[in-house]
């Protein structure tokens, strides 16, 4: 009855965990890093293959940026760039036809209004063509790994065969970053192409504007919108010199409200609010005393080596953080300093979260006095066994 009963308590404790992750939103696909460790903090059907509309440009973007070496370097636009576009309803920058423009311009152009023009063109000028260049995108990939995704567009309009998951989109998102002229991009709010004829502004920030959410820890990322992803978003932000990533996927496709951003605000505030990076151990706090023998000290101090930061709840229970010390109890004046006295592993529940030596760091006197008093015993002993020896040997040969 007891084992039954602790088994059920165990049960709803899981359950009540496990419910207390679950949040109100509109994404069906979820997945949040620390970028700091890269544990995954939060996930939700993050495996499941699914369209991400423009997030595709992602790719888009990490294929350019693989294969350009100057993103100064001017090209042309041309009618080729803006077929179909207007068919299939998708978004422009605003690039016109005969427009000379840079590749950061046309990149600026995909990333911050999701510009399907500037899709296309750099498709043209980096591929040769959009099956090339797609091409690409699909070998990038293999490269990478994943085997949830398939390109089929370089847009990201809705297509069978163009898809990914929450999770393989993070890779992606994550491989992207590595390049600093991507993180630049995302993150900025305002731009005006190199030759002033043409505004782009990100829509995350102008769409969190217009509907009054406060995110000013979201540092910028990717929107994407079709029928069939529905509202998708992928953002990196920064909190109490945290980073996080965030990937959402297949928020209800509504005009009246940008649910994308409003499940980012959602996920973000609760890690914001409720964790935090910890000081488990703290390298100028004891952990252990042990004995100095023959010293004017009689017993010494050992400290961590350094600290251990670990990314928690603000209300984590101390108890589950374990120091197990294996090494030496007791030391002398041979042991010098520098000596390594043993080893501390330090615990959070079950994870091993480091391995640190511990080093004698200061010098151990000898001291005759301490020496005299810890052996006073021994030392009457001797002289009395001494003495009596002695006397023994003196009657012996007196005879």
């Amino acid at each position: 009855m007891k084992k039954l009963l602790t088994l059920i308590f165990l049960f709803i404790l899981c359950t009540v965990k496990a419910n207390a992750l679950e949040f109100n939103v509109s994404s069906q696909n979820i997945i949040l890093y620390n970028l700091d460790n890269g544990e995954i903090l939060y996930e939700k059907s993050a495996d499941e293959k699914v369209s991400i509309a423009s997030l595709t440009k992602i790719m888009t973007a990490l294929v350019t940026l693989e294969n350009v070496d100057n993103l100064d370097d001017r090209v042309i636009l041309t009618s080729e760039d803006f077929n179909g576009l207007i068919e299939a309803n998708a978004v422009t920058a605003g690039f016109t036809k005969g427009e000379v423009v840079t590749y950061r311009d046309l990149l600026y152009g995909l990333l911050l209004p999701s510009g399907a023009d500037a899709a296309k063109a750099l498709a043209r000028n980096v591929g040769g063509s959009e099956e090339k260049f797609i091409q690409k995108m699909n070998d990038k990939a293999i490269e990478l790994g994943l085997k949830d995704t398939h390109f089929s567009t370089v847009i990201g309009l809705d297509d069978p065969n163009n898809y990914s998951t929450a999770k393989e989109v993070s890779y992606i998102f994550k491989e992207a970053l590595k390049n600093k002229d991507f993180k630049t991009i995302i993150t900025t709010k305002n731009y005006t192409s190199s030759d002033g004829k043409v505004k782009f502004h990100s829509t995350i920030q102008s769409n969190a504007k217009k509907f009054n959410i406060d995110i000013p820890y979201i540092l910028g990322g990717k929107t994407g919108t079709t029928t069939d992803a529905g509202l998708c978003l992928a953002t990196i932000a920064k909190e109490n010199d945290i980073n996080y990533m965030l990937i959402t996927l297949g928020a209800l496709y509504d005009k009246k409200a940008p649910h994308h951003i409003e499940d980012a605000k959602t996920i973000y505030d609760y890690f914001i609010l409720n964790y935090n990076n910890q000081t488990v151990v703290d390298k100028n706090k004891s952990f252990k005393t042990i004995k100095v023998k023959y010293s004017d000290i009689q017993n010494l101090k050992l400290y961590p080596a350094k600290n251990i930061v670990k990314y928690l709840e603000n209300n984590y229970n101390p108890k589950d953080i374990k120091l197990v010390y294996d090494g030496k109890e007791e030391i002398t004046s041979l042991d010098k300093k520098g000596t390594i006295l043993g080893t501390l592993k330090i615990y959070y529940q079950d994870e091993l979260l480091d391995t640190q030596k511990i080093i004698l760091n200061k010098k151990i006197n000898f001291s005759l006095l301490s020496f005299l008093q810890e052996n006073i015993l021994s030392i009457v002993l001797g002289l009395i066994i001494i003495i009596i020896s002695v006397i023994i040997g003196k009657k012996i040969a007196s005879r």
